[in-house]
């Protein structure tokens, strides 16, 4: 971002109070910011001399209803980008929503609204008449029966009879015809004529080609281009571990965009203000969002504040003190690209993992549940974090503290890849024949319950051998597990150690660790599950076989 310290004159000095006069206007609530417009002293001058896309936002906030006096205080061109951003939906026209904004327009002043309603294309003034109207040339059939609501040309050669509206769609048709008509009969019946024969499919496109070079110049760029701001960049240096620790010690996450606002001047931060637009524009074209749509917009506004936060903290290498002068030195382009790619290098990790031979078996992947759901999170298109909330749809990265926290979570996922993938047997014809002692498809066994009875035979058999645990030894699982009373259980003191000893020769060193801390999560949750009612009766509960395969038991 240029400094923009360049000598001023009269016309930026207007531009630079414009551009305060817009914070201004941002900072407001949405119904307080329509007040502030209608209310000014030259609302006409004021509202023409803002940018439509801010314009049509605050309607949009506000709702079209409540904010027509400011549709009908706007410029002919900026309703004309009304239209462009309200009245399609992604590559069609949606000729209610053209029809719903031209009667918002309609105020006291005839010409004015004229004068909207002949900045529209052509091409969508077209659809709408083809779509709510049917022309009859009385010359060519003078006797034509009609019903409903009809409007004759003054020469008498066209009758126009209206259909698909009813109510106030159709009092603002009928009245948009005869304004125009009124004003020139004769233009008007060429245009009649004109529609009679047009093919909508032609209209629609080269209406579409229209507007999207008009979306262009407001700041949305081409889909190609828009798409190159999701390009993975050189993030730089990593930090270094320590730094890493610190970050995850610490709860309290800076503003860094809030931090560079804060020290920039006047023109350093519209500069940054145009250019946060420009983001905002192209990541809504590159998620084939709706660029009128407030909810896209929101979401996308999100979303790019994401990516900033995270690419000015790894720029910045955590100080806010350094955000302003990172904003003077990178390209605002380039600090989003950071931050994307620092999620992107998780997503490539992901990937690499789930493409392993023993990743999979049968569709379903040989991680816990918690790490399998990380792990699909990260492998989305746009990748994001968990959270542990049953339920919790995930969520994006918004600091270096998270992206620590995922990497940990996959580095447990590759080793549980490993651990799995060795007790199975180490190839997918092993494992296959391993999965098939249980007897139900890998899905419907579940990781959790296939190392629960990897450890149950490891400490009734001494080696690796996983499978259901035979039925006739599960009471006596229950005593190499179990000790202590009903109401104080525990699990007997070597009980852990013994488990690992067995299994953790089968496995990569790498993963010896998170062979250790699954052992010990699986006896803690057998304990919690299983020991009062063992040590009450002397045998396993029939729910045994929920928590690990048991012969004949429920699958």
């Amino acid at each position: 971002m240029s400094n923009g310290n360049e000598s001023s004159g009269n016309g930026s000095d207007i531009q630079q109070a414009l551009s305060t006069l817009r914070r201004q206007l941002a900072s407001l609530p949405a119904k307080k910011r329509l007040d502030a417009l209608i209310e000014s002293r030259d609302a006409r001058a004021l509202v023409r001399s803002l940018p439509a896309e801010d314009l049509y936002f605050t309607i949009m906030e506000v709702g079209l209803a409540d904010a027509t006096e400011l549709v009908q205080l706007a410029s002919p061109e900026q309703f004309r980008a009304f239209v462009d951003l309200g009245g399609w939906k992604k590559d069609a026209v949606d000729l209610h929503q053209v029809l719903t904004w031209l009667r918002a327009a309609r105020g006291d002043e005839a010409e004015d609204f004229l004068r909207k309603l002949r900045k529209v294309d052509i091409e969508v003034f077209e659809l709408l008449v083809r779509e709510f109207t049917l022309i009859h040339d009385l010359e060519e059939n003078p006797d034509v029966h009609v019903e409903g609501v009809t409007l004759e040309t003054p020469e008498g050669r066209y009758l126009v009879e209206f259909k698909g509206v009813e109510g106030p769609e159709l009092a603002a048709m009928r009245s948009i015809l005869t304004d125009l008509i009124a004003d020139n009969p004769f233009e008007s019946v060429r245009f009649l004529e004109a529609t009679r024969w047009e093919v909508p499919g032609e209209l629609e496109e080269s209406a579409y080609r229209f507007r999207s070079g008009r979306l262009q110049d407001l700041g949305f760029p081409a889909l190609e281009e828009a798409a190159r701001l999701f390009s993975r960049v050189d993030t730089g240096p990593a930090p270094a571990p320590a730094a890493v620790a610190a970050l995850v010690a610490t709860r309290a996450q800076p503003d860094y965009l809030e931090a560079a606002f804060r020290a920039l001047d006047d023109v350093e931060r519209e500069n940054l203000e145009g250019e946060l637009r420009y983001l905002a524009n192209a990541t809504l074209v590159a998620e084939v969002e709706d660029p009128g749509d407030l909810d896209a917009i929101r979401r996308v506004g999100e979303m790019v504040r994401d990516y900033l936060l995270l690419g000015l903290e790894h720029l910045t290498g955590g100080d806010p003190a350094r955000a302003a002068q990172v904003v003077r030195d990178t390209e605002t382009r380039r600090v989003f690209q950071v931050g994307f790619s620092l999620t992107l290098a998780l997503k490539f990790r992901a990937d690499r993992l789930m493409k392993q031979p023993l990743a999979q078996v049968e569709g379903a992947p040989l991680l816990f549940a918690e790490e399998a759901t990380a792990v699909e999170a990260l492998r989305r298109k746009r990748p994001r974090r968990t959270l542990k909330v049953p339920g919790a749809e995930p969520v994006p990265f918004r600091s270096r503290r998270e992206l620590a926290s995922s990497e940990e979570v996959l580095a447990r996922a590759e080793a549980q890849v490993a651990l799995l993938g060795s007790l199975l047997g180490g190839t997918e014809k092993r494992a296959r024949e391993v999965l098939a002692l249980f007897g139900v498809e890998p899905r419907i066994l579940g990781v959790e319950r296939f190392f629960a009875a990897a450890v149950a035979l490891a400490l009734l058999e001494g080696k690796v051998g996983p499978r259901p645990v035979p039925s006739a030894r599960r009471d006596e699982l229950g005593a190499l597990l179990f000790e202590g009373t009903p109401e104080a259980p525990h699990l007997r003191p070597d009980v852990a150690a013994r488990a690992v000893a067995v299994l953790e020769p089968a496995v990569p060193e790498s993963a010896r660790p998170e062979l250790r801390r699954l052992v010990n999560a699986t006896l803690a949750r057998l304990l919690e599950e299983l020991a009062p009612s063992f040590l009450q009766e002397g045998k396993l509960n029939p729910i045994a076989s929920v928590l690990l395969p048991i012969e004949g038991g429920e699958p």
